[in-house]
């Protein structure tokens, strides 16, 4: 059973959004779920610091053991910082995927875009558990 902690937004793509200290700027990542589908994780593909980024762009990819997958952003926004401990310690996605595992800090377009996306209850239901 994957971990799906209550306080966290949540894409059908497996993408969780978590609060910072800032309320206009939100931390993303791939969920439990995501990681423990992937496999083992070698590689992450992150953008740059500045990019701007729709709903739903493709922000990098993820290569696991098992496939590839693109990355997704949930939600429109300024790419203001980047976890480069994945380059070296990308199996920190598998680790920790809500904690030293997040990808990007996002600055967020418009902060009523996180109504849109779901809560716990609508992704524990989305993934079957």
């Amino acid at each position: 059973m994957s971990s799906i902690p209550a306080d966290l937004r949540y894409t059908a793509e497996h993408e969780y959004l978590k609060p910072t200290g800032d309320d206009n700027v939100v931390q993303v990542g791939i969920t439990d779920y995501a990681q423990g589908e992937l496999g083992d994780v070698v590689f992450v593909e992150l953008p740059k610091v500045g990019d701007k980024l729709k709903a739903h762009d493709v922000f990098g990819t993820i290569e696991a053991v098992k496939a590839v997958s693109e990355l997704y952003s949930p939600i429109a926004g300024e790419v203001v910082e980047i976890n480069s401990r994945l380059d070296a310690e990308p199996a920190l996605v598998n680790s920790d995927p809500y904690g030293d595992g997040w990808m990007v800090k996002l600055r967020l377009a418009n902060a009523k875009d996180r109504d849109g996306l779901m809560d716990a209850a609508a992704y524990k239901s989305h993934v079957g558990e």
